[in-house]
């Protein structure tokens, strides 16, 4: 027949929309039109389409008028998805293949002029959207694209390397290369940096433990060179291994973001943008909308180094996804959400120079010049971040990994025998643990009521938090947010209750920046 159907699916952020391409073959002047609200990319799918038919050794047919409708026709559409769709519906209209064969079959990849299929965004987002379709639909997909939408358990996928590989498939008699993928074996702990590497800093290893048993967001402050880099480099090994779904959201958008990996599957993801970065790179934009790097830090890290260096229209744009765990984009055509609830860890020095409050270089800043470095970074934004730590340097004894030698001036904090990523992450993955199964989500998610009902304080430890709150004129956010943390600081401790020693141990990490007097 002259008219044809086939499935394919258009990106909405995360949402994969359904999107039936309708091909139409008729008599009259050679044209070929395609409509439905297409974008550029979408446009010039004629051209390559054309050739890939050709290429490959099938008819065009050159004497028709066709039409293609991308329905529904106020969804945008954009990239080279739909050539392959389009490219079967022409096949299927003209009579080179049986339309009706199409049925409970979903296609996207981008043809290249000789008929090869490459690689398309978003895969995994199209594998999620059919698992919720009854009765279940088939997804066919270029190879490296099919691999990704399989790492959805239920999803059937089909991954085929060129425009003959498909066709075939719907040929009598005809064998085709195409192969059926499924989702791999969830593999061991993922390797990551180990923080036994990191000599001295007991105080900043704790405040890194604290944070990944609870959740919550950490500055370093310190001089250059005390290691604030490498500290946060090893953060994310600390987290709890990633749960399937957990996995999926992640794949998910950097699949959207861009190629995804199959090393990553299952890793969580450390972002750390330049101090340059926009405000649109940071928390994303664009027409069509994609996803900035808190979005791809999500179930991950975003370290951010060198904070005050940041555009302050940036660092404004975290406050909300650091309360919500979302960030919605809206332009004027249309409006896009995505997750981003990530684990920030900022560092930063406390003054132009570096060396405000150093014991071993003076600092040759003016009051003015350190309150104008400082109040780059807002009071709101400081007050949404949980935890506040000083790093300060090393001496050189314990920097060179010999402490027996001195051993009187070994500082207090130095660990002969410090522990690795792996028993670090063995306790915060307890704590979190414990708090699932107590209030079904991690401590720095609390809010509310939750609070009072699950971080409940005894009569000495209420009255500690009261007299410091009110000495330190703490707001509500930073009052609560100490709360937390000591609930953090209890569960580390296999606390059911939260005790004056919790409650000090919280209050030591709001210190906030050095000022000069």
């Amino acid at each position: 027949m002259s008219l044809a159907f086939v499935q394919s699916r258009a990106l909405l952020g995360l949402q994969a929309a359904a999107v039936t391409v309708e091909v139409h073959l008729a008599n009259g002047l050679p044209s070929f039109t395609l409509v439905g609200l297409a974008d550029v990319e979408v446009k010039e799918a004629r051209e390559r389409v054309r050739s890939a038919l050709l290429n490959a050794g099938f008819e065009f047919p050159h004497n028709k008028r066709i039409t293609v409708n991308l329905a529904p026709a106020d969804l945008p559409k954009d990239s080279g998805r739909f050539d392959l769709p389009i490219a079967l519906g022409i096949l299927a209209a003209s009579g080179q293949i049986e339309g009706a064969q199409l049925a409970g079959f979903e296609f996207a990849g981008e043809l290249s002029l000789s008929g090869q299929l490459r690689p398309i965004r978003g895969a995994l987002a199209m594998g999620a959207a059919l698992c919720q379709l009854d009765p279940p639909v088939r997804l066919v997909l270029p190879l490296e694209s099919a691999q990704e939408a399989a790492l959805v358990p239920t999803a059937v996928v089909y991954g085929a390397a060129h425009l003959t590989d498909v066709v075939q498939q719907f040929q009598a008699n005809t064998p085709s290369d195409w192969v059926r993928l499924t989702a791999p074996a969830r593999t061991a702990q993922k390797s990551y940096p180990d923080l036994a590497d990191v000599k001295g800093q007991g105080a900043a290893k704790r405040a890194l433990e604290i944070a990944a048993a609870g959740g919550h967001s950490l500055l370093l402050i310190g001089p250059p060179g005390t290691g604030k880099s490498m500290l946060a480099s090893r953060f994310a090994g600390l987290l709890p291994e990633m749960t399937l779904q957990e996995a999926l959201e992640s794949a998910a958008i950097t699949s959207i973001g861009g190629p995804f990996q199959a090393h990553q599957w299952g890793q969580r993801p450390t972002r750390s943008p330049h101090h340059t970065a926009s405000a649109v790179a940071l928390v994303g934009g664009g027409s069509p909308p994609r996803p900035g790097d808190i979005s791809m830090a999500h179930q991950g890290v975003l370290f951010l180094d060198e904070l005050p260096e940041f555009p302050r229209s940036a660092l404004e744009a975290l406050r909300e996804p650091l309360e919500s765990g979302t960030i919605s984009i809206s332009r004027a055509a249309r409006r896009t959400e995505f997750p981003a609830r990530f684990q920030l860890i900022a560092a930063m020095n406390p003054c132009p120079c570096g060396y405000l409050g150093s014991k071993i270089k003076a600092c040759r800043c003016t009051p003015d010049q350190v309150l104008r470095y400082q109040s780059k970074i807002s009071g709101p934004l400081l007050d949404r971040i949980d935890l506040h730590m000083t790093v300060a340097p090393l001496p050189a004894h314990t920097l060179l990994g010999s402490p027996t030698t001195h051993p009187t001036s070994a500082p207090a904090t130095q660990d002969p025998a410090p522990d690795t990523t792996a028993a670090i992450r063995a306790r915060c993955t307890q704590a979190r643990q414990t708090a699932m199964q107590r209030q079904g989500q991690c401590n720095n998610a609390l809010h509310g009521q939750a609070i009072d009902r699950h971080a409940h304080l005894d009569a000495a430890a209420l009255q500690f938090l009261t007299q410091a709150a009110a000495k330190l004129g703490w707001s509500a956010r930073a009052t609560h947010r100490s709360l937390k943390v000591a609930r953090t600081i209890a569960d580390l401790a296999h606390s059911e209750h939260l005790l004056t020693p919790h409650v000090a141990e919280a209050i030591q990490y709001r210190r906030g920046l050095i000022h000069r007097e």
